[in-house]
This record gives structure tokens, C-alpha cells and sequence, in this order.
């Protein structure tokens, strides 16, 4: 790389700044397609946006747009893809987010098939063609390797078998955090959504043992108050809270409240 092509002071993915010097991050999820409440969640203190592909309609183009909304903002844009797969990692990528949330990472190969998609060759198999994400380089010679650097990738651990391989899982070379999901982790135990049971805290306990023993992060869904020194305690570093319209319903709840003890 010539000297024109790196800046003075290299930018550095906040989330991964932090985790590496040992704090926990926390993302607010968005579900909807309302680019103003992306820009306003990004600069409420949040760590990253959880822009939720999976579980909700939003698009490509949102996605994009949402990326040029938040730029300079404290909150970086995550994705979580609706399946594993490199084309669909990739083109959330070139629209410029700084981390991919892969669903039912459950064997090491689809671990490896997260990371390879994520990283440029020889280290992966991401394409080269990346049109907006390489305007957060100055130069677009320069984004290959700062893209390597700086995106992070999210393996998220929901099946028990995914658990039974968790050592091979969590060795994979690329990957930067075992995120657990325990609504899925409670159903294929055959618990049906009890995140409570024991069985389901010691199978997400094998995760966090894991993450620590390879260098990794583990996540995991928090649901505030207590919960959030719970998971803290529990090892979790990587943390992802609730939606913008779980959000606005408890803000205008507590105003509703406050309204009905005046009249």
C-alpha cells in the first residue's frame, strides 16, 4: 500500500476497539424500514445498529441507506442475514456495513463459510467489487485491508447440535463472536422457549467456556435492568438489546401512565 493510500491516523471499528481492550458493546435492534429512526438510534450512545434482515422485511436499499444515514455516528451498522451464505454476506457488505450476524452457524464448516465470506483472498473468498463500502477508505485501493481489519463476523449459536461442536466452531480462524440465541437454543432442546431452564444456561454456559478458550466473544440477547449485569457476570461481552419498537412502545407506555394519574 503507497502512502497515499493510508490516512494519518487508520480508522478502527469501534466495536472491535472495545471488545479488545475488554468493555462490552450493546446494539439496538431495528426491524423496521424507517431510515430517520436508524439515524436517531445511532447517536443515542449505542455501540452498533442490529439491523435485523432475518426476522424482518427490511431491504437491501434500506440497509444502504441506513449506512449513509449513521456515517460519522457513534453506532456502527451491523446486519444480521437472513441465511448463511457468502452472496448474502457480501452484498451487505459492498452497501458498508462493519459486521455480518450469520443465523444457525451450526457446524464448523458453516463457520468457516461465515468467515471466508467476510475477508478478501487469500484469507477468504469475499469478491472484490465493493462500491459504497469503500468510500469509508479514502482511497478505494486502500479498502481491501481495512475491510479485513475492521468487519466483524458474528457466529450465532441456536441449535444444540451447534453446541455439541462448539470447540470446532469456536477455532475457527475469522471468527470474532459466538452469539448465542436462546429462544432457538430453548426449542431444539425441546424446551419450546423456556430460556430459563437449566439445561438451556448450561448449553449457553458451554459457549461463553468456549469463546474464552479461543479468543473469542461471546453475546447474547439482553433484556435490561438486572438481566444486563446477569449476562455481564455470565461472561457475555457482545450484547444486543431491544428493538426501536420496543423502545417507543415502553416510552409512550410510561407517558400513557403518567397521563391516566392526572385525570
Amino acid at each position: 500500500m503507497n502512502p497515499s493510500t493510508t490516512p494519518a491516523t487508520p480508522w478502527e471499528n469501534p466495536v472491535k476497539a472495545r471488545l479488545r481492550a475488554g468493555l462490552p458493546v450493546i446494539g439496538i435492534t431495528l426491524t423496521t424500514n424507517s431510515v430517520e429512526t436508524a439515524a436517531q438510534a445511532a447517536s443515542l450512545g449505542f455501540d452498533f445498529l442490529w439491523i435485523e434482515m432475518e426476522h424482518s422485511p427490511i431491504s437491501l436499499e434500506t440497509v444502504r441507506n441506513i449506512v449513509l444515514a449513521t456515517r460519522g455516528a457513534k453506532a456502527v451498522p451491523f446486519a444480521r442475514v437472513p441465511v448463511n451464505e457468502l452472496w448474502a454476506a457480501k452484498r451487505v457488505l459492498d452497501a458498508g456495513v462493519l459486521g455480518v450476524m450469520f443465523p444457525f452457524t451450526s457446524t464448523p464448516e458453516l463457520a468457516q463459510q461465515a468467515a471466508d465470506a467476510c475477508h478478501y483472498p487469500p484469507v477468504g473468498k469475499r469478491g472484490s467489487g465493493a462500491g459504497l463500502a469503500s468510500f469509508r477508505w479514502p482511497s478505494p485501493e486502500g479498502y481491501f485491508d481495512f475491510a479485513d481489519r475492521n468487519v466483524m463476523v458474528i457466529a450465532i449459536i441456536e441449535e444444540i447440535s451447534a453446541v455439541e461442536r462448539i470447540e470446532e466452531i469456536a477455532a475457527t480462524p475469522g471468527i470474532d463472536v459466538l452469539f448465542v440465541g436462546p429462544s432457538d437454543l430453548s426449542f431444539s432442546m425441546g424446551f419450546r422457549g423456556d430460556m430459563e431452564h437449566p439445561d438451556v444456561h448450561a448449553a449457553m454456559a458451554k459457549v461463553v467456556e468456549a469463546a474464552g478458550r479461543h479468543g473469542k466473544t461471546a453475546g447474547r440477547l439482553t433484556t435490561g435492568g438486572a438481566d444486563i449485569a446477569r449476562c455481564l457476570g455470565q461472561g457475555f461481552r457482545f450484547l444486543q438489546c431491544a428493538t426501536e419498537l420496543n423502545f417507543m412502545t415502553a416510552g409512550a407506555q410510561t407517558f400513557l401512565d403518567s397521563y391516566e394519574k392526572q385525570l
